[in-house]
């Protein structure tokens, strides 16, 4: 390029609408010897490149050129223009005083709309700073100067850069009509990177409005309008970071924060970037309850932002490090000073995260027990309980909660609590996504916590029962969003199943599947981020948990044994006979541990020849059943049992439990969602579908036989079991059986699947039925399994179809032998053609099975969950 056959200014508004056009064009010109203008120009170009998409040390060297052929050209505002792009970089690199002092140079040389460009230019760079009030001093003295040149460009930038300090600064509204304003500007123009920015800080503006779906949805909007740029996105990353983590993804934000932290020490990038991305690092680690690497990260950030006299950020940082110190179990005076003084730096700069600072400060004084010092530092921050997004409220109530424990109040708890766990309800519900509805309750651990150790202390067995329930399994209270009509949810499921089955082809061939697996992958966040990004529809379940009605469900004959765990102690509340009685067991710790001991042990007896394992995992179970019913084993009565265990023990084998071994046994997530099985209404004509999977070593052979059974069934097997076609028969059906293989995904537990002819289905394939069938039988390895996320909430197979309409599900916590499941299945069909409860004919069938290790282990791995 020639500075005769394009204008050379054009360039600088190319850099933002085609970053890596107007770089080449602008090493071109500097190719052609250009006059001292033009030269100015390309290496400011050159610079604003580097700066926000390369190496620092790069764009310095060229911005100081450019201000340099600025002087020679003579131009005072060419070289305030320069300056002023010089001060951000020099402010970026963490230079700040340097890259002040080259600002206010700009501002002094600059004349009119070059003025005006300077200062919109250093209102970014305290923005930046977190000098918000001098951020919008700047912006108000240059919007009317842009817009009067009509200067479509700069004015968009300028409202929003005001937009983005409102946000920083808790105006959510004024920062949306700025957003509003800037979108109309962007609209006529072709400033691509500019545009993707908007889209960016859109997504910012609805997070900071409480709609976390628009949020991801925007900022991968974004990612993608940058992607075809070819430009880095570490500012996106830092928001998508506090979106994640606000949706209960902490472990993602932290790995997505490290990720881009390693990419821009790999280009030398922007300091203050670095030190911002060091921060949500912190976040994200803390949250994920890793206070080694928050502490680490925090401090790093504390020491980056103090050099770069950043003082907003700084504030931010150190209250973080002091959580992560906190969190590390120290405790000490100069902590609660350190909090407090965060806080009060927080109030002095105006940052909505003060009350935040101010509820650590009074925790940190009540585990030291200065109670006068916690009182003045909650009060503070409860007053956050009235108003602003949810989890700001969220802070104020537990602020209040534990003032109400300081003060010897179980009312006052209670009520903090409930209120509290009431507006986290009102978010949830704005989550489309299974997912994200689940993750978001770990938002309202705490509060259930301080409200279940006060039902505990107050004495009432029922009270506990109530609090229990009040946090447990909500996730199911209501369907997911489904979204039939996204075709590209759709496109990339039918994909993902024709890649997955090729991949799996491969493996039982021996051959390499890389390049499979990697498609695989980016197919599974596909899918994933599509669904993340629906927003609620559902509404919960409105009706709070009612002790009497639950009792008069049971009636005299069952028992209903809800696990709750209160610092780390099973608390076993029987409920039957018309009451509620609590008895204590052992530590859920101890249990955990025992029931991995009992899964490995059926592992091995899934296998011929393990008859001598036999002995031990029987007596494991016995020690299972000391440490979760305790005393209350020896008050079952001797009618069915339903057991709902906390989340962290959905996978105990509750048939080997000696109390339980010969009883009807049922597990629920909740007592809630018992009740509601319990009175689902079976659909009209009761359908059966039969389906047989490939690969099994049986061939699936329960299913021929169960055809000579059901009469008229529909039966899915060899070509017929594609995913779409069981789908549409399992719409809707009375009753269900599929055998085939299963897989539980650790990684992405609703990415298990059940193996069918044309590929895996999984559970987001489950989500989209109407109504799944009322009871469905999964004569398949591993789906009785799930991950626990959230404050006690289940993801899986079983936990995805109890919400969309089945009262009943037979399903396997372990691997198993498929030889003894075929005479296991026809047994528990047999029982259903008596007109038997699943969880009765579950029983029976376990009975007459053979006597042996292998047989017997099979019946124990085997669970019926809901109530029919």
């Amino acid at each position: 390029m020639t500075a005769g056959s394009e204008a050379v200014q054009d360039l600088l508004p190319l850099v933002f609408a085609a970053p890596n056009e107007a770089l080449a064009k602008a090493e071109s010109v500097l190719r052609d010897r250009p006059e001292p203008l033009h030269a100015s120009v390309a290496h400011q170009v050159i610079g604003i490149w580097q700066r926000d998409f390369g190496d620092m040390r790069l764009a310095l060297r060229h911005l100081r050129r450019a201000r340099d052929w600025a002087a020679r050209a003579g131009s005072a505002d060419r070289e305030a223009d320069v300056l002023a792009t010089l001060g951000v970089a020099l402010v970026h690199s963490g230079r700040t005083r340097q890259g002040l002092d080259a600002l206010g140079r700009g501002v002094q040389r600059g004349t009119g709309h070059t003025r005006a460009r300077v200062l919109f230019r250093r209102a970014y760079s305290w923005w930046v700073l977190g000098h918000h009030r001098e951020a919008l001093e700047d912006v108000r003295r240059a919007v009317p100067v842009l817009r009067q040149a009509g200067d479509v460009i700069w004015t968009a930038r300028a409202l929003t850069l005001r937009a983005t300090v409102h946000l920083a600064l808790g105006a959510v509204e004024r920062a949306e009509a700025d957003f509003a304003s800037a979108e109309d500007l962007w609209a006529v123009t072709d400033q691509e990177h500019d545009k993707a920015d908007a889209v960016e800080s859109r997504g910012l503006a609805a997070f900071r409005s409480g709609d976390v779906p628009a949020a991801l949805r925007l900022l991968d909007e974004a990612e993608e309008r940058y992607a075809k740029l070819g430009t880095p996105t570490f500012m996106l990353s830092i928001r998508r970071c506090e979106v994640l983590m606000a949706a209960g993804l902490a472990a993602e934000a932290l790995a997505e924060a490290d990720t881009a932290i390693a990419e821009l020490d790999s280009i030398g990038g922007q300091s203050t970037r670095k030190a911002e991305l060091l921060l949500a690092a912190a976040r994200a680690a803390r949250q994920a309850d890793d206070p080694a690497t928050a502490t680490a990260r925090a401090g790093l950030a504390v020491r980056l932002f103090a050099g770069q006299r950043r003082a907003w950020w700084e504030a931010h940082a150190r209250l973080v490090l002091t959580g992560a110190r906190h969190a590390a179990g120290k405790r000490s005076g100069r902590l609660v000073r350190d909090a407090a003084a965060a806080a009060e730096r927080l109030v002095e700069l105006g940052a909505p995260a003060a009350p935040e600072a101010f509820l650590l400060a009074g925790r940190i004084a009540l585990d030291l027990g200065r109670t006068a010092d916690a009182e003045r530092h909650l009060a503070v921050a409860a007053r956050s309980r009235r108003n602003g997004p949810p989890l700001a409220r969220m802070t104020g109530w537990a602020a209040q909660a534990l003032r109400a424990r300081a003060a010897g109040s179980t009312r006052g708890v209670l009520e903090a609590c409930r209120r509290g766990l009431d507006v986290l309800d009102d978010h949830r519900m704005t989550l489309g996504a299974s997912e994200l509805r689940a993750r978001a309750t770990a938002q309202g651990a705490e509060l259930a916590a301080l409200a279940q150790q006060a039902a505990l202390r107050s004495g009432g067995p029922r009270r506990l029962l109530v609090w229990s329930e009040r946090w447990r399994a909500t996730a199911l209270s209501a369907p997911p969003t489904r979204p039939p009509a996204d075709p590209e949810l759709l496109s990339h499921m039918t994909a993902y199943r024709e890649i997955a089955a090729r991949a799996e082809e491969a493996r039982m061939e021996g051959r390499p599947v890389p390049a499979l697996e990697r498609e695989q992958r980016r197919l599974e966040q596909a899918i994933r981020s599509r669904t993340l990004h629906m927003r609620g529809e559902a509404h919960g379940d409105d009706t709070r948990f009612d002790v009497g009605r639950l009792l008069e469900r049971l009636g005299d004959g069952v028992r209903l044994v809800e696990l709750a765990v209160v610092d780390g102690r099973v608390q076993v509340l029987l409920c039957g006979q018309s009451r509620v009685r609590r008895f204590e067991a052992g530590l859920l710790a101890a249990a955990e541990t025992e029931a991995e001991h009992v899964q490995a042990g059926l592992r091995r007896l899934a296998h011929p020849g393990a008859q001598a394992r036999l002995p031990v995992v029987e007596a494991a179970g016995r020690r299972l059943e000391e440490l979760l019913l305790g005393p209350a084993a020896a008050h079952l009565g001797d009618g069915p049992v339903v057991i709902v265990p906390p989340g962290r023990l959905h996978r105990v084998p509750w048939a080997l439990l000696p109390s339980l071994r010969e009883r009807v046994v049922s597990v629920s997530p909740s007592a809630s969602s018992w009740l509601r099985a319990r009175e689902t209404r079976p659909p009209r004509g009761g359908r059966q579908v039969l389906v047989r999977g490939p690969g099994l070593a049986t061939g699936g052979a329960e299913v021929t036989r169960l055809a000579d059974r059901y009469r008229g069934a529909t039966v899915l097997e060899h070509r017929d079991a594609t995913v779409p076609r069981v789908l549409t028969e399992l719409d809707g059906a009375g009753l269900a059986h599929i055998a085939a293989h299963g897989t539980f995904r650790t990684d992405g537990p609703l990415f298990s699947a059940l193996r069918m002819a044309d590929g895996p289905l999984i559970v987001h394939d489950f989500e989209r039925l109407g109504r799944s069938p009322y009871r469905i039988i999964l004569s398949c390895c591993d789906t009785a399994r799930f991950a626990t996320v959230g404050a006690d909430e289940l993801l899986g197979l079983v936990t995805a179809l109890l919400p969309l309409g089945t009262a009943g599900v037979v399903a396997c916590s372990a691997p198993v032998n498929d030889a003894a499941v075929v005479p296991l299945m026809l047994a528990l069909h047999e029982g259903l053609a008596k007109g038997l409860p699943l969880p009765e004919a579950l029983r029976d069938a376990r009975s007459a099975m053979p006597d042996d290790a292998l047989h017997r282990a099979t019946g124990w791995a085997f669970t019926a969950f809901g109530a029919t």
